[in-house]
């Protein structure tokens, strides 16, 4: 059978700063209301500490991963780090993530997708492992969002947090483990949501600066109604594609960008919600992050041979969808 990779362990990392929707109220002129309306968030988690950011987060959740899954830190061959909020330009926040680990001579680079990051990252991890040029992976999503927010645009800042989240994968012969994907990217709209300076077209300046342009541009409603129709739409076609019928589904894992979106999505799957993992009103949008802190929050909850559609729409604009049959590791694997 077919050598795949599957998901050995999990892990995550919220920091304990929370900022509540009051908290929001006293910044920008909305309500608690609104809020949880319009997007679903009631808090966020924020990292606080000056001396601490994205590579922090990142080694907090792997270490977590690693020491769920009785994983020794030298079996780590490749890091790869999903982030939209990195370390620095350069080098690498995975470098960085390495050194904090006490991992050596690991691959690691990584991957810039926006909220699909951690996605298209799992899909590259999984393909090293099928190649069979790796046998243990550490994926890792992300982002020290309140670094580039701007506190006094209410259409922004209420929705997103900070966090972590990490899986490890180890390769399986049972059939199992991450199947079939569905990766797009439509560049048309950019623009509609993105942050303006700090790269090579527009370098840092005191002008940059004063004119906010190092914080989150979004034009809300053209980037709601493209996630959406992209959510729903990477499912569907991922089903079609493969012949998979709607009833075979498991399990949801969407990324947290907006509960109304992922209630659309739920509602083409014809899944009920206690199936799909929703954790937006606890920690908001965490960008690369959302996806792996639902896996690490509902395995517990995942028997062996459980389908689960992981899907996310990003920033590019990126989007996809990912099966899983996950692997309780009941099964042998090489």
């Amino acid at each position: 059978m077919k050598r795949k990779a599957y998901i050995t362990s999990t892990g995550s990392y919220l920091p304990e700063s929370i900022l509540s929707n009051e908290m929001i109220c006293e910044m920008v002129d909305t309500s608690d209301e609104w809020i949880q309306e319009r997007c679903g968030v009631k808090e966020r988690r924020i990292l606080k500490d000056k001396d601490k950011a994205t590579a922090y987060m990142a080694a907090e959740a792997a270490k977590k991963a690693l020491q769920k899954g009785g994983i020794s830190k030298d079996d780590i061959e490749v890091i790869i780090v999903a982030t939209a909020t990195p370390e620095h330009p350069f080098p690498s926040t995975a470098s960085i993530v390495s050194e904090m680990l006490g991992i050596k001579r690991a691959f690691c680079f990584d991957v810039s997708a926006a909220c699909s990051g951690f996605l298209y990252a799992l899909n590259i991890g999984a393909r090293l492992i099928e190649s069979n040029a790796y046998k243990s992976v550490l994926v890792i999503g992300s982002d020290k969002m309140s670094s580039i927010m701007d506190y006094t645009n209410r259409n922004t800042c209420v929705l997103f947090g900070d966090g972590a989240g990490a899986v490890v994968l180890k390769p399986t012969n049972n059939g199992f483990g991450i199947g079939e994907s569905l990766l797009e990217t439509d560049g048309s709209g950019y623009q509609n949501l993105y942050q303006k300076a700090g790269g090579s077209l527009f370098p840092a300046t005191a002008d940059t600066v004063l004119n906010k342009e190092h914080s989150i541009s979004m034009n809300g409603p053209a980037v709601f109604k493209m996630a959406v129709e992209n959510m729903v739409g990477c499912c569907k076609n991922l089903l079609e594609k493969h012949q998979i019928q709607k009833s075979e589904i498991d399990y949801l894992i969407p990324h947290q960008a907006n509960k109304r979106i992922i209630t659309a999505t739920a509602d083409y799957l014809e899944m009920k919600m206690e199936k799909v993992a929703l954790n937006i009103h606890k920690y908001g949008n965490t960008t690369c992050a959302s996806i792996p802190i639902c896996l690490d929050e509902w395995s517990s909850k995942f028997k062996n041979g459980d389908k689960l559609i992981l899907c996310a729409f990003g920033a590019g604009y990126t989007y996809g969808s990912t099966l899983v049959t996950w692997n309780s590791g009941l099964e042998e694997n090489v």
